[in-house]
Parts: structure tokens; sequence; C-alpha cells
């Protein structure tokens, strides 16, 4: 907070106003206003605040639709075009391509596995061994045929798990289990969706087709975790879903892969292209579609999101798997499967959310911190202010490219990362990130979220 007056009298300069209140910042320039939930421990960016008003200023070229409302939560840092962990609400017949990018319904998926650490240690080498196989080595078989694929887009989920054939990892699958579990995936059934927006790979007529995406987590910050139950803040909700102190659970963190990078570039140029001739371009290189186009823009959004479920689906089966070959048979059931980055909507407004995530009072949400530190399941409760929305994790305090000129170091043994790529180990380490404390407390006292229950780290294995 000690640097809050020089960059407040920077963005000044900019024509940026900027206001300190009860841990919100509240921003505005002639064209726009936003709010920023944020400790005054945790530094303000200025890019981030000018890519958050360049959001929050987006209209139509008739000027007849727009931005209604704009924030951001705590994890709230820079990012491509528009900065991670804001929230913008749009009228019903407007979206922002750009705003959600090419990683469609990135999300997060945990699961139970019936085990707890103490049964897993002495086992953990061995099963580290088959996890790094079949999550990072390509050690897994998931043949999905062309017309499973289709049902994916153009019918849904539920369609997918009924025509994927039982053979490699299918033919383990509990499939009653899958269908039972689509009721605890948010945002999941307002997804639309047609094998139209599909790349030709993925509904073409082959009779097996074994896609190098489905079942992987891909780069960044995206990763699979073993982690511990560590503490129960709720004990009724956590009865719930079955979760008890030392239980181990699989966090996963991935989304639509090439299927997404596909959906999201074709449609981040349609919406260039449809802009008028002759009216000069937005200077923050966000276009809105409206009408028609946004319309399709959300079917095709919905096709992507799809396929980024299956592939968070396809990543929990093969930990099911990998475990029940290691352990026997266990219990495991699905916690929560919750997007956050995508449009929803929501009480007849577009609720566009990059890097953040639903919290609608009385659903879970999860909310990860780094490998080295804690996560948490939350329970939303609906902040009208905040577009019932919560952070999708701590957020990141230092960039990638600020990192790879330093040497990693684990100075915590009881964690582990599982990589074949040694930079993640600096690129993703726990001093790239925001304290998940923090940024969990101001949501907590700001009445967006209570919490469930805390996660420790014990192995994360990242592509």
């Amino acid at each position: 907070m000690s640097s809050f007056p020089r960059l407040k009298k920077a963005l000044q300069r900019q024509g940026i106003h900027v206001e300190h209140s009860e841990g919100v910042y509240h921003l505005r320039n002639e064209h726009a206003q936003a709010s920023v939930l944020l400790p005054a421990t945790l530094p303000l960016e200025a890019k981030a605040v000018r890519q958050l008003l360049d959001f929050a200023a987006v209209r139509s070229p008739d000027g007849h639709h727009g931005v209604c409302k704009a924030c951001a939560t705590p994890d709230f840092h820079p990012g491509g075009i528009a900065p991670v962990g804001s929230v913008v609400a749009t009228d019903a017949d407007f979206v922002i391509p750009a705003a959600i990018g090419t990683d469609i319904n990135c999300g997060m998926r945990l699961i139970t596995t019936g085990l707890t650490r103490a049964a897993l240690e002495p086992l953990q080498e061995g099963l580290v061994r088959r996890l790094t196989r079949a999550l990072l080595e390509n050690g897994r078989d998931v043949p999905v045929h062309g017309a499973a694929f289709r049902a994916l887009f153009d019918e849904g989920p539920a369609a997918f798990i009924d025509r994927v054939a039982p053979h490699g990892l299918w033919g383990q699958v509990d499939r009653s289990r899958l269908e039972a579990e689509l009721a605890a995936c948010v945002g999941l059934d307002a997804f639309g969706g047609s094998a139209r927006h599909a790349p030709d790979a993925h509904v073409g007529n082959r009779e097996i087709f074994r896609d190098p995406c489905l079942g992987t987590p891909g780069g960044g910050n995206h990763f699979v975790e073993l982690q511990v139950v560590d503490a129960i803040f709720d004990r009724h909700a956590a009865y719930r879903i079955g979760l008890a102190p030392g239980d181990v659970v699989a966090m996963i963190h991935s989304g639509s892969r090439d299927v997404g990078f596909y959906v999201g570039r074709r449609w981040m140029d349609q919406a260039r292209r449809a802009w008028p001739a002759g009216l000069k371009h937005p200077q923050s290189g966000l276009y809105g579609l409206s009408g028609g186009l946004a319309r399709e823009y959300m079917v095709a959004m919905g096709t992507a999101a799809r396929y980024a479920w299956a592939n968070r689906v396809v990543l929990a089966e093969l930990v099911r798997k990998e475990l029940a070959e290691l352990c026997g048979a266990a219990a495991s059931r699905l916690v929560v499967d919750v997007p956050h980055n995508v449009v929803l909507r929501e009480q007849d407004l577009n609720i566009h959310r990059k890097g953040a995530t639903p919290a609608h009072h009385g659903e879970l949400a999860l909310i990860p911190g780094s490998m080295g530190d804690a996560s948490f399941i939350v329970s939303g409760l609906g902040h009208a202010d905040w577009l019932s929305s919560c952070s999708h994790g701590a957020g990141r305090s230092v960039r990638r490219q600020a990192l790879r000129r330093v040497r990693g170091h684990q100075a915590d043994n009881s964690w582990r990362c599982i990589t074949l790529r040694e930079e993640r180990l600096i690129e993703e380490s726990p001093e790239a990130y925001k304290p998940i404390g923090p940024v969990l407390q101001a949501q907590e006292e700001a009445g967006l979220i209570e919490a469930v229950a805390r996660l420790k780290p014990w192995v994360t294995f990242k592509a």
C-alpha cells in the first residue's frame, strides 16, 4: 500500500482516477468504471488497471450494446488483452470473444480418491511412475469414434458418455458414475454446441480417433495435483461431499486445448472482421459482437467448452484408473467441476469471467494456490456486487519472463513437482504467485465465499 500514492498519481496523468476504500479499489476514466477487490498487502498493477477499464469500455460500433458492469477479484493481474481475475457483464445480445480468448472453459475438477495419505504413502513412488506415464508421457489409450465427438458437440455430454465405445480407457470407466457426476459440473448444462464449429479432425469419418490433446493438462499453469485434506471449516458441507482430514483428492486444472484455440482464434478474427469499414478500431483490441453473430459465438464457445469438460473427465479417469490398478477399487466421487474462463448467461446478462469463478449461493468453487501453497474448496454466497464470482486462484505476482532468469529451488520438502520440462519448476514456482491466505481472506470478509476445506499439495504433475 506504500506505493499506492505514486501509482495513483501516475494513473491520474493517464486520465484514470483511483480511490481505495474498505479493501476495494474504485477505478474510472472518461469511458468506464470498475471495482477491484484487493487486500492492501497485495499490489495494484497499472497495466491490469488499464486493461480492466478498456474491458469495461467495450461497446458495439452503433453504441446500442456494451458492458453494464465490470469488477475484478483478488487474483487480479495483467493478461494478454483482458486482465486475469476480471468479471464483466454485458447485455444478453453482446459478447466479447477476446475477453475469453482461446483457453475456453479452462476450469478445475476435483475428485476424491477414497484413500488417505497414510494408505498411499508407501505406494508413492509406484503411483508417481504410473501417473507420470499416463499424464505426461502419452501413456494413455483413449480412443474416441467420430460419432462420439459429434454427439458431444451436437447433443451434449450425456450423449458423449453414451456413445464412446468400451475400448481402451473407456472399457474401465464407470459410465453411470460419469452420468451422475454431470449434475456437479457448474454451468455445463448451459453450453450449447454444434459440430460445425469443431475442427474437422474431430468430426470426420474416421472410425477411431486418438486425439493427441484429449486427456492432457496443457502447459503454463495447468496441472494435475494430488492433495491432502488439511483442515475442515464447514463440517456439514465436508460430510456431504465425503471429505475428512488426511484424505487424498485429485485436483485437475485444464481447458479446451487445441479445440479452444481453433474456436477462439476464429471468433476473435471474426469479431475484428465484423468491425465496420471506415470506423476507428478500438486501441485495446477488444471487439464485441452483437445480434446473430453474438448468438453464434455462444454456440461456438459452447462447442469448445464441452470439449474442455471431456478433457478434464479423461484426466480424472486416468487418475482413477491408475489408483484402482495400484490399490484396488476405491470409492471415488466428483466434488465439483467449475469453469473460470467462459461466458455464461445469468439473469439475462452475459457474464464474462476471465480467470474468475462462478460463486453463486450454495455452489461449490475451487481456489487453488500454487504448487507449494494450499488450495481451498469454498461455497459461494452469490454476492451481486461481484457478479456472483470469486477468484480462480491466488494470481501471479511475477511474470514468467522474469522468473526464467533465476534458478528454481524448493525449500519445502512436504510436496514435489513432477515435470518433463525443468523450466516449469521456475515459471510455476510458489514465488511466482501471490500468497493464497490474503486472497481468500479478502473474499470471505467481503462476503463472496465461505471456506469449506483446505487442501495441501502433495504431488503436482505439470506438462
